[in-house]
């Protein structure tokens, strides 16, 4: 959850065809298929509460698994009576097909990147040895599978610059292996590591440190809670079953932890937390004669990060004490906050990141959801804002310490993604890679307002439409968030939007509380017993829409995916009569059990736990499963989950799209599309992708009346 889902739809290119057909007059809905109801409840706290539709929970059962095959039939039978479904799938695969490339990192000698000639499932990473020198392919995930349901993430490089470590994730899940090549001669080595999740590769002499679970339960991989994350070293050559176990906690099951090694190995860092935010830092000092792992700074009520280290002290950034965050200087040996010396204080901007490069600090900040970035010397003494080309997301600053450039990439609603090379002694960016997608936006615009929520609060949200639009109170909208886990929705670009823009329709961000566009305040202002926040915020936005006369009810659209998914259901459920389509992604919807499967119990420090009755006591009333009422009437819904997702298992689409079909009597659809061979979102190779988007867009167009 701490890497939200960024719903892949948005990130879809596509562009208007076969102008004038008009959504379908009627379409014939398939009975929804029969799902047994069983007795099961559970008591918490002297309340009784029913869960008819446990037995979904098992996913790997037949009867679920004919379930969700009579689910997919009623909802490909829904869609492929939209008459546009099919052009949007041939435009999607014909957009879709131009080269991309992301912005390459330098390691040593080479310039590392990935690059898709158009329709691969996979990009593939390249290398390059020189800025000028000839592309070479490093790894190809696509030579891995038929379907493209593999995916290859480069997780660390040894500090010699000799040896890369990566891993490889089937099917979407978060479990993966990690492998080890030798950059130089492109050889892979007999190095493979098992049961990683979460993991990074934290270099230190010829091996790294990693974090792994045991080996679950076979045929409970993708469900069963996973518990006692251990943090190993790995020595290059070294069978897994020999690697030394470096650090656990036989005491707390729940615990995440990683490993960091600073860049001239002079410390390793422990990070454990108890959730998706808040950690305590352990360190190994390996020029200590002692050279054992201790406490740095206590968890958990706060959020430290180890930038790099300063001879025998530690850079770190961290919101304690300071809620925007500030870079302080730890000398381990007398580590009590109250002798850390300040180098960068807290601004009124939030400071999102901190990294190095080239000798100094690059600090990221966000100012109302956009991105600033101001280059420090190691002191803290402040050089210079760096000029960036507009408003809108920036990401790549940093470096190792004696780069003179890097390269990063610009972004925002009306710009496709833009590589620039940044010169460090000269502090000047130069365009590097423009993309080759060819639309004209300056038919558009954005604007960003700050409207009132329930309780008074202020809260900022992006709108982009085209130029010159009418506000008559009957334009379509696309109102997307996500709210929560501190994560920040900044401005980024879609061709997929562009669409619905086309076609007059709006697109609205609004930035709720529980990301952290203003810091850890606003991430606590939507948390915990104060999630409601957050809810009526997005309520809040429909309102303040429909009162500018930008929009109706019955033209409004509601989307968000993961912790977002859990937004639009809760919204759906509170406000049904505000929305005219709901699409709740891989959602967190059952809010009494989602702690029990994976890696949920880490949420609890988000969303609380119903084994606390104070926290039960708050769950109860906005968890989306339990608030469908009968005799309601609920907006158009299309939930799309997937069936190797172990992040958000789908037992939670599942059941509420069960309980949806059960609870309610009206002529709306209650549908679920159930993706094979895929999880969370990450790694979802772009046949799928191209499949999805075209469903999911057709279901907006035929339910809020628009034409194509």
């Amino acid at each position: 959850m701490k890497n939200p889902l960024i719903f892949s739809l948005f990130a879809v290119p596509l562009l208007a065809c076969n102008p004038g057909k008009k959504p379908a007059e009627k379409i014939t809905l398939m009975a929804y298929p029969e799902t047994k109801k069983d007795s099961t409840t559970d008591s918490y706290f002297g309340t009784t509460i029913a869960d008819p539709y446990r037995w979904l929970e098992n996913d790997t059962s037949t009867e679920t698994k004919k379930w969700v095959d009579a689910q997919n039939k009623v909802t490909q039978n829904y869609l492929s009576q939209i008459p546009y479904r099919e052009d949007f799938k041939k435009r999607l695969t014909e957009i879709w097909n131009y080269p991309k490339e992301s912005a390459p990192f330098k390691v040593g000698e080479y310039y590392f990147f990935t690059k898709n000639d158009g329709l691969q499932n996979q990009s593939i990473w390249f290398l390059k040895k020189g800025l000028n020198g000839k592309e070479e392919v490093l790894l190809d995930p696509n030579q891995l599978s038929k379907d493209g349901t593999v995916s290859i993430s480069l997780l660390g490089f040894s500090n010699n610059k000799k040896y890369v470590a990566y891993s490889i994730a089937q099917s979407g899940s978060d479990w993966s292996n990690i492998y080890v090549m030798e950059i130089a001669t492109k050889k892979k080595l007999v190095d493979e590591l098992k049961w990683t999740k979460f993991s990074g590769a934290a270099w230190k002499g010829d091996g790294f440190y990693y974090s792994r679970y045991d080996e679950p339960a076979k045929g409970m991989e993708l469900s069963a809670a996973n518990k006692y994350q251990k943090v190993y070293y790995h020595k290059l050559g070294d069978l897994q079953k020999n690697d030394q176990l470096v650090f656990e906690d036989k005491t707390n099951p729940n615990l995440y932890f990683g490993a960091q090694v600073t860049e001239d190995e002079h410390f390793l860092v422990i990070y454990a937390s108890a959730g998706t935010s808040g950690n305590a830092l352990f360190y190994q000092d390996f020029a200590s004669s002692t050279n054992k792992i201790e406490l740095l700074v206590k968890g958990f009520e706060n959020n430290h990060n180890v930038i790099d280290n300063i001879g025998d002290k530690l850079l770190v950034n961290t919101d304690l004490g300071a809620p925007n965050k500030q870079v302080v200087l730890v000398d381990p040996k007398n580590s009590h906050p109250k002798n850390w010396q300040k180098i960068i204080p807290e601004s009124q901007l939030a400071m999102e990141s901190v990294s190095t490069g080239g000798g100094f600090l690059w600090a990221s900040y966000l100012k109302d959801a956009s991105t600033n970035i101001v280059q420090f010397d190691l002191t803290g003494k402040k050089l210079k804002d760096v000029k960036l080309p507009d408003i809108g997301t920036v990401g790549g600053f940093g470096g190792f310490k004696e780069d003179q450039e890097f390269f990063y990439s610009f972004t925002n609603f009306t710009t496709p993604g833009i590589t620039y090379h940044y010169n460090i002694r000269e502090g000047e960016s130069v365009l590097y890679k423009k993309s080759e997608l060819k639309f004209n936006t300056d038919d558009y615009e954005t604007k960003q307002v700050f409207y009132p929520s329930k309780d008074g609060t202020k809260v900022p949200m992006f709108i982009v439409h085209k130029k010159g639009i009418k506000l008559d109170g009957n334009n379509p909208v696309f109102l997307y968030a996500y709210g929560g886990f501190q994560i920040s929705l900044t401005p980024s670009f879609s061709l997929s939007r562009m669409l619905f823009l086309e076609k007059g329709g709006i697109y609205v961000q609004p930035s709720l509380r529980g990301g952290s566009e203003y810091g850890e305040a606003w991430h606590k202002a939507g948390m915990l017993e104060k999630k409601q926040n957050v809810f009526d915020d997005f309520i809040a936005a429909a309102e303040y829409l429909i009162k500018e006369k930008y929009t109706n009810a019955d033209k409004i659209a509601i989307s968000g995916g993961s912790n977002g998914g859990l937004l639009v259901g809760a919204c759906m459920t509170q406000r049904p009569e505000l929305f005219k389509v709901a699409l709740p992604a891989v959602g967190v919807l059952d809010m009494l059990r989602y702690h029990k499967f994976t890696v949920g119990w880490g949420w609890a420090v988000e969303y609380g736990s119903s084994d606390k009755k104070e926290d039960f006591d708050y769950l109860i009333k906005y968890s989306p499963l339990h608030n469908v009422k009968a005799n309601l009437k609920y907006p158009a819904t299309l939930i799309t989950t997937a069936d190797h997702d172990d992040r958000v298992v789908p037992a939670h689409s599942f059941k509420f799209v069960a309980t949806l079909q059960e609870k309610y009597k009206g002529t709306n659809p209650m549908l679920i599309r159930i993706e094979t061979k895929a999880g969370h979102g990450a790694g979802k190779p772009t046949a799928k992708m191209i499949e999805e988007a075209a469903d999911v867009w057709s279901f907006v167009f035929q339910n809020l009346g628009m034409s194509y």
